[in-house]
């Protein structure tokens, strides 16, 4: 489709959603404010499946909480022993992928979406965002659209990433920035 037939569905009110994800959005909205959400805290077996009937990709030591909430779990991947934590919000527009041993906080949000402001169509992007290996993204902050947190980096608590993160750093504020290197693991 060119630009301008994209720029005529959208003066048209023509929605950035096929059929079949409207679909998947509304099943997943109620299963998620449901069963989902109805889960004793350490089902995380349960939820694994439900994320998984609706195409996430988990592994099987991955945990997320009950109270996170995820738009379009098709296009979330998370790795081997990563936990998503209370009230935090993955929006997958586009594509999320979580490493292994990564720790997403309580009220943390990853946002994969946004619109294109040079348009004044505003049109839908579904940028990637990636979390790699090793990485926590600390309380209540923020990785925005085609943002990579690099491994074993750390986003502090309420940091604004709209860059993307370098590996084994720290980095704080908004917008953040690194503060110093983190130490590897022993």
């Amino acid at each position: 489709m060119s630009h301008a037939e994209s720029s005529t569905d959208a003066q048209r009110g023509t929605s950035p959603y096929s059929t079949r994800e409207k679909v998947g959005r509304v099943l997943w909205g109620v299963v998620q404010a449901t069963l989902f959400r109805w889960t004793f805290h350490n089902w995380y077996g349960v939820r694994r499946g439900l994320l998984g009937l609706f195409g996430a990709q988990l592994h099987s030591t991955a945990r997320v909480r009950a109270s996170v909430r995820i738009e379009c779990p098709w296009n979330l991947s998370i790795g081997a022993d990563s936990a998503i934590g209370d009230r935090a919000i993955i929006y997958c527009l586009g594509p999320v992928t979580i490493g292994a041993r990564v720790t997403i906080s309580q009220h943390a949000h990853l946002c994969a979406g946004s619109h294109d402001y040079r348009s004044r169509l505003m049109p839908l992007l579904r940028p990637p965002i990636a979390i790699g290996d090793d990485a926590w993204i600390a309380a209540d902050a923020f990785v925005g659209p085609s943002v990579t947190v690099g491994e074993g980096a750390i986003l502090g608590a309420r940091a604004v990433a709209l860059k993307s993160v370098p590996p084994w750093s720290i980095s704080l504020g908004n917008p953040a920035h690194v503060v110093k290197p983190r130490p590897r693991p022993v």
